[in-house]
């Protein structure tokens, strides 16, 4: 389903501050075919734990995680091997991490694209983890003018979603990770910030080096005005944290992990309707410096390919295998669909055993 425009361009671009205002309500009780689980092996030490599962058909669950790190209630959709719900205790799948984009939507990788992840022969044999990310949370511990707090989005994710599956779940210690838009920074990010976690990451319009274009994300938050120094800090006197989460500033430690970059470059292209409409003008968010081309309609897609290709070029540099598709296109869901399948034998090369 493609987004509209305006909210394209916006799931891409605010990562930030719609948490700054109040908080939605915890997730509503177990409906019916969900059950309560709090028994030890759903519980971490922190007091994450997993409190519902829901079988929503074949392969198909959500898990409703209370989550510290959040402060609330959050979902992850697991779509689960072959053979998965007769698993034993010492049973382990090798484990394929998508995330999603800046609305932080956990349906989106099964209802979103045309071919959706449930219905392809080659994830049988892997457990697929979609978990929700906070509206525009950037796979990041906020940094809240140095106050910390929630959301701590990368906390929930590696320090409370993963042990939970990797302790009652049957999720091994072979892992993968690829998003789209905000999703492909948080795979790069996270296996940048982590090294040895992920085998292999994706990234589909990531965007995946933000200090080169702070410009964009104050533009952005301003527009809507909120505080858009809540993520990182301000990217002159917080540079340092600035750089701790982008990959660009990370590559080095990115060795050894096959790394997949594909964006489009704003113009129209062969998968967007015919008249497609243009992004809204967003004061300041084109730098003067570096104009946007004059036929691109997506300046949002833009900006991942430049900043891909400023990536792509830092990892050849320093060493880190990268394979790139840069084409024309929007930002939007039939391109990372389509990147998602090119990608996807490099993923799951990774995750196969030592021969």
């Amino acid at each position: 389903m493609r987004k509209k425009p305006h909210l394209r361009f916006l799931l891409a671009l605010l990562p930030l501050a719609v948490l700054l205002l109040p908080g939605p309500a915890g997730a509503a009780a177990p409906a019916a075919g969900e059950h309560a689980s709090t028994s030890a092996r759903t519980a971490e030490p922190d007091g994450a734990r997993v409190i519902a599962e829901r079988r929503l058909g074949p392969r198909l669950y959500d898990l409703t995680v209370s989550s510290p790190a959040l402060g609330r209630d959050a979902t992850v959709r697991l779509l689960t091997p072959d053979g998965w719900e007769q698993r034993r205790p010492q049973d382990r799948w090798p484990v394929l991490y998508l995330l999603v984009g800046g609305d932080g939507n956990h349906k989106a990788w099964t209802e979103d694209y045309a071919s959706r992840v449930q219905e392809l022969p080659a994830l049988r044999d892997v457990l697929v983890v979609m978990p929700e990310m906070p509206l525009f949370g950037f796979y990041t511990d906020w940094f809240n003018r140095g106050e910390g707090g929630p959301p701590a989005v990368e906390t929930f994710h590696l320090d409370e979603v993963r042990p939970l599956l990797e302790r009652g779940y049957g999720a091994g210690t072979r892992r993968a990770a690829a998003g789209e838009s905000q999703g492909g920074f948080g795979a790069l990010s996270y296996a940048a910030r982590h090294p040895g976690l992920f085998r292999a990451v994706a990234s589909y319009s990531g965007f995946v080096h933000p200090s080169r274009d702070p410009h964009a994300i104050r533009a952005a938050m301003t527009y809507l005005g909120l505080d858009w120094r809540a993520l990182w800090g301000d990217p002159v006197t917080d540079r340092a944290n600035w750089r701790a989460h982008d990959p660009y500033h990370l590559a080095e430690r990115l060795r050894g992990v096959p790394v997949h970059l594909s964006a489009g470059d704003g113009t129209a292209g062969p998968l967007d309707p015919p008249g497609v409409e243009p992004d809204p003008v967003i004061p300041g968010l084109e730098d003067p410096a570096d104009p946007f081309p004059e036929d691109a309609v997506s300046p949002t897609e833009t900006l991942m390919a430049r900043q891909s290709r400023a990536l792509a070029d830092r990892l050849h540099a320093v060493g880190v295998p990268v394979t790139t598709h840069f084409y024309a296109g929007t930002h939007s869901p039939p391109y990372w669909a389509r990147e998602f399948h090119r990608s996807l034998p490099t993923l799951l090369r990774a995750l196969a055993p030592a021969s």
